[in-house]
Formats: C-alpha cells, structure tokens, sequence
C-alpha cells in the first residue's frame, strides 16, 4: 500500500516512535508499503523548531536529511493539481498546511496516517488514524 504520512507522523516516527499506534508501527515496519510526505510536512518541521515546539541537536539539513533517508520516505512538491484540490477538499477548518496534506493525498490516491482528529473526518480521502 502507499502511505502519506501526516508531519507528527513523520516526525514521530523517527524521533519518538512511543507516540505511534501498534498499528501505525505495523504499517511503517512493513517494507512492502511505500512511504510519502508532502514538502508542506517539511515547511512545518521548519515552523515547529523556529517556534522551539521540537528540540533538535543538530543542523536542520542534516536531520531533514536523516529523517528522509531513515523513513525511507519520498517527499512528493506542491503542484498545480494539489493546489486545486486544496481549495475544493472538504474540512471543517481553513489550516493551510492541513489542506495541502489532504489535498496530497487524493491527488496521488494515498492513505492519509493522521493522528488530527480533523483530518481523520475528511470523507474524500482513505485516513489511518493513529
């Protein structure tokens, strides 16, 4: 199966693994899946250690780097059609980043591992919640 994986998803499961479901674990464990993150996840990393919500102990590139590379992760670009989709996507809120994250996810026909509540209701899209 392919996965988009939600920012904390994706932060979590190279930083702090605890915080993840068994069956989010199972599903990332699985080499047989594939693994995606939208470029927006990357842009709210940035936000997160800007606002010092996350602790890193090394240089931003260095554990984007890392983290890309230990999750086996693609990073898939806002594009066009994702852009679209972004505006057209039913959630009950306007979060910029959630929209494009959503969005991502039904244009590239991914399940959504989520552990926001709010995204987790959006009907349009497959959603693993964690």
């Amino acid at each position: 199966m392919k996965y988009l994986l939600d920012t904390h998803i994706w932060i979590w499961g190279v930083s702090n693994p605890a915080k993840l479901s068994r069956e989010v674990k199972d599903v990332l464990d699985n080499s047989s899946n594939e693994f995606f993150i939208s470029s927006i996840s990357i842009w709210e990393f940035l936000i997160l250690v800007e606002k010092e919500r996350i602790t890193i102990t090394e240089p931003l590139d260095d554990w984007l780097n890392t983290a890309l590379l230990k999750s086996n992760i693609n990073e898939i670009p806002v594009d066009k059609e994702i852009a679209i989709h972004s505006r057209k996507i039913t959630l009950p809120h306007q979060d910029p980043a959630d929209r494009f994250i959503a969005a991502t996810a039904l244009t590239h026909q991914l399940t959504l591992v989520t552990s926001d509540g709010k995204l987790s209701e959006c009907r349009e899209i497959s959603v693993l919640y964690n």
